[in-house]
């Protein structure tokens, strides 16, 4: 069976082509500047890659020129579209759709009715869905939620001390995301230490542009960093993090500046951006600070700072660590910031091996603790897109 998976953004389009009976990934591809000039990379395992600048409107040419080069002589992996099985979806937030499921109708009035709650994810994952079905809608397409991960929690690790009636009334309450990256990797990194999934303590750092921290216990999420929106936790590329909530009527009756664009200050240039004035890019506050920039080292400081927080704050919450973990852009591949983020933490079993981490090779699943180390700490490249298939698959099988 192959499977399809499509991952939408506003104006680009992720897609990646399984065969589910070998797990090989048959092509894979990123259509970029839907709306504007438009231009798609096409990779193929061992074969060359292909580049072009397209029109592409809207995200239908796109995936119909995805389908055109998938069933291409030359440059396709499929003799035709008919041997795609299902199509599986990516999206940030579910709200009360706490597991994958077919999107029919009525699921995808629901996922329109949260876009208030998901105005940033939502409206273009929704159009990867139309434009799919617009093509293909004599196959399933299946919903893969990354706040579904979340959908086991404890009342007390999903509600805010707040007005209870706005959780009643306005679905205000901690979702969490990251929840598909997550559990990839919190299931992985128990296969490659060889540990019962269920019996282990986890804490997984997810630590890209956008970042999150999630606890797993015994193979179920207890808590996560991330809740009612990816604004809330670590700072992050440009998003702040969290903050006291006063801080956004106060900069308004300051500056005069209205909420929304307050809100727009910390999504779009906060973060390492926001306190560096350098870049979002972790590798670039690196270089400024190893210059001597003061708010450069003080923005990768308090990246590390906050993730030493949460990761002590989950080992007190679930009584112990068995496993660190960490993954994404920066945690797959920024070894100071690994190295930074795990140092100091002796007392709760964590100590590092600098020349593993520092000289490890990357894309691998690596042990970069030392030897007596209590805790593991791994690095675990994330695979999203597997885990929509993997979902999408049993789904429809």
């Amino acid at each position: 069976m192959k499977i399809l998976v499509i991952n939408a953004g506003s104006s680009s389009l992720k897609y990646q082509l399984f065969d589910m009976e070998t797990g090989a990934v048959l092509a894979k591809g990123l259509c970029e500047k839907i709306g504007l000039t438009g231009a798609i990379t096409h990779k193929r395992p061992g074969k060359e890659n292909y580049e072009i600048d397209y029109p592409m409107p809207t995200h239908n040419e796109a995936i119909a020129l995805v389908l055109k080069l998938l069933t291409d002589p030359e440059l396709g992996v499929i003799a035709s579209v008919d041997e795609i099985s299902a199509v599986g979806h990516r999206f940030a937030h579910g709200g009360k759709l706490t597991k994958s499921c077919v999107l029919g109708e009525e699921e995808i009035k629901y996922i329109e009715s949260i876009i208030p709650i998901n105005p940033l994810h939502g409206p273009p994952a929704l159009k990867g869905v139309a434009a799919c079905k617009a093509i293909m809608s004599n196959i399933p397409h299946v919903g893969v939620f990354d706040t579904s991960f979340y959908s086991g929690f404890d009342k007390k690790s999903y509600i805010y001390p707040l007005p209870y009636e706005w959780y009643e009334n306005y679905g205000v309450r901690r979702y969490g995301f990251h929840g598909t990256s997550h559990r990839f990797v919190s299931a992985k990194a128990c296969e490659f230490l060889g540990l019962d999934y269920n019996k282990t303590k986890i804490v997984s750092c997810h630590i890209g542009s956008g970042s999150s921290i999630t606890a797993v216990d015994c193979g179920k999420a207890v808590d996560t960093s991330m809740g009612f929106t990816p604004q809330e936790g670590l700072p992050m590329g440009t998003r702040c993090g969290t903050i006291d909530p006063s801080i956004v009527s106060y900069v308004c009756e300051q500056s005069g500046m209205s909420v929304s664009e307050v809100n727009d200050s910390l999504n779009k240039k906060s973060g390492l951006l926001g306190v560096s004035g350098v870049s979002n890019d972790a590798r670039y506050v690196w270089a400024a600070a190893d210059e001597g920039n003061e708010r450069a080292q003080l923005a990768m400081d308090l990246l590390v700072h906050n993730a030493k927080k949460i990761i002590g704050s989950y080992v007190a919450e679930m009584n112990g660590i068995d496993v660190l973990i960490f993954t994404a852009g920066l945690g797959e591949n920024d070894s100071r910031s690994r190295q930074l983020i795990g140092d100091n933490m002796e007392y709760l079993g964590i100590k590092m091996d600098e020349n593993a981490n520092m000289n490890g090779p990357r894309g691998e699943n690596i042990v970069i603790s030392a030897p007596d180390s209590k805790v593991k700490v791994v690095v675990i490249p994330t695979d999203e897109e597997y885990m929509i298939a993997s979902d999408t698959y049993d789904i429809v099988k």
